[in-house]
């Protein structure tokens, strides 16, 4: 049966693909979806393209398994790189069978069985002929004016198209797969910025602002750069593209949450990125899992503590932030030296001692861990985390001390800790075994040089 299902597809695949330039109302199509659940199943059928020298783009109708069921959403293509989704915000699942529909009175939508409607443009009534694709890659519903009533540049996923623009309080969101965090790129009146969110926390990890503290209208991607405009359409900045070539797209990514620039290499026939907002792996978000140390060797260090009972974990993720407890009778606080996040903007305290920025978390059973800087050109502030990601090994004398919420029960006789003393070790343990190994391994080729060099030598005697 699954066979036949992929050789049914594939026959509807080079048989359909690209047959229309355009979609008029009382157009329908469908595509059938597998019986049974088969992971990692992708089907598409392509629709439409722009008459275009490739990568062009293309409208596809797709049917992908998604943790154990099928969802159905529109996609569009630049190449081999998907730049739209109907369902990156809200998939819509479904069974047997996937129906597109451009319906009389101009509304575009998927439907599943017993014309359940999953997704549409709500453009019903408003003259609405035709479904085109523009070579800007911009999704259009038309009327007979060539007016546009609905477009997919309005409603934006992880990628910028080139020449789409997005206002200020617009944004950008990528998912990363099996987590509960996702990335936001957002445009705001004074800077566009990257964020981490979950749940209700959001925090930057990345910005860029204007001189002279100039106010932002909107941002739109050029050949050259992503330039930001004032409300009198004046260009006030740029970010500009390192490349000769004009830019195709700028992307947030879903892995990393790194934000790039890209144009397209002829002689690599491949995308490639011109400019990447964070190049340095210990300054993404997502570097290591929770309670992990993004490390000067760009590896990952363990820092999630767990009783004596229980042992040390070497699972950064066991069991997620801990949080969730409060008070000093049930937690202590854990200093990371040389340590610091990358996340800003935390929730803060000012004029503070340390001592009460301890307490501030320990009382506070949201917290789960704190920042204090004792910068001497600056007041003393805490800065208050939820989340504990983002973590990074910095130098020693930045002035700030990082701390994290553990559960109490983690002492020795003597007052010393074994986890502090275990964080200690293990922030420099793996750059100090890369160091030995570089040592050694120097060690082991003067050796051998030598050995060799005595070898000749004994060989022309």
């Amino acid at each position: 049966m699954q066979l036949y299902f992929f050789l049914t597809f594939l026959i509807l695949f080079f048989n359909y693909g690209f047959s229309k330039s355009d979609i008029q109302i009382g157009y329908r199509f469908t595509v059938a979806v597998p019986v049974e659940y088969v992971e990692g199943f992708v089907g598409r059928a392509f629709l439409m393209e722009t008459n275009q020298m490739a990568p062009n783009f293309k409208l596809a109708l797709s049917v992908e398994a998604i943790q154990g069921r099928y969802s159905c959403s529109m996609e569009i293509f630049l190449g081999d790189v998907k730049v739209w989704n109907s369902g990156h915000y809200s998939k819509f699942f479904m069974s047997d069978r996937c129906l597109l529909e451009l319906s009389q009175d101009g509304d575009l939508r998927l439907k599943g069985p017993k014309d359940r409607v999953g997704w549409r443009s709500g453009t019903s009534g408003q003259g609405v002929e035709r479904l085109e694709i523009l070579n800007s890659g911009n999704l259009v519903l038309v009327d007979g004016l060539n007016r546009i009533k609905w477009q997919s540049f309005n409603f934006p996923t992880d990628v910028m198209l080139w020449g789409q623009r997005l206002n200020v309080a617009t944004h950008l969101t990528s998912f990363p797969s099996n987590s509960s965090y996702f990335y936001s790129f957002e445009i705001e009146h004074n800077r566009i910025a990257l964020h981490l969110n979950e749940g209700t926390s959001n925090y930057s990890y990345w910005e860029f602002k204007p001189s002279k503290n100039r106010n932002i209208t909107f941002v739109q991607l050029g050949s050259k750069g992503l330039v930001l405009f004032n409300d009198q359409n004046k260009k006030i900045a740029q970010i500009p593209s390192k490349a000769l070539e004009p830019l195709r797209f700028l992307a947030l990514g879903n892995k990393t949450g790194n934000l790039g620039l890209y144009f397209y290499s002829p002689s690599n026939a491949q995308f490639e990125a011109s400019f990447e907002a964070l190049n340095s792996t210990c300054d993404l978000p997502l570097a290591c899992k929770p309670y992990g140390i993004c490390t000067f060797s760009n590896s990952c260090s363990c820092v999630r503590p767990s009783t004596k009972e229980d042992g040390i974990s070497s699972d950064c993720n066991n069991g997620g932030v801990l949080g969730g407890f409060c008070g000093g009778a049930e937690a202590e606080m854990l200093e990371l030296q040389d340590v610091g996040s990358v996340l800003k903007e935390a929730p803060k305290r000012v004029n503070v001692s340390k001592e009460q920025c301890l307490k501030l978390c320990l009382d506070d059973c949201k917290c789960a861990a704190v920042s204090f800087s004792s910068a001497s050109n600056e007041s003393e502030t805490c800065f208050i985390y939820g989340l504990v990601v983002g973590l990074k090994q910095v130098e020693r004398g930045s002035g700030m001390s990082f701390m994290v919420k553990v559960p109490k029960g983690t002492h020795l006789n003597h007052g010393k800790s074994d986890v502090k003393r275990w964080v200690l070790i293990l922030v420099g343990v793996v750059d100090g075994f890369i160091i030995l190994l570089v040592l050694g391994g120097l060690g082991y080729y003067l050796i051998q040089k030598r050995r060799n060099n005595l070898l000749h030598n004994g060989y022309d005697t």
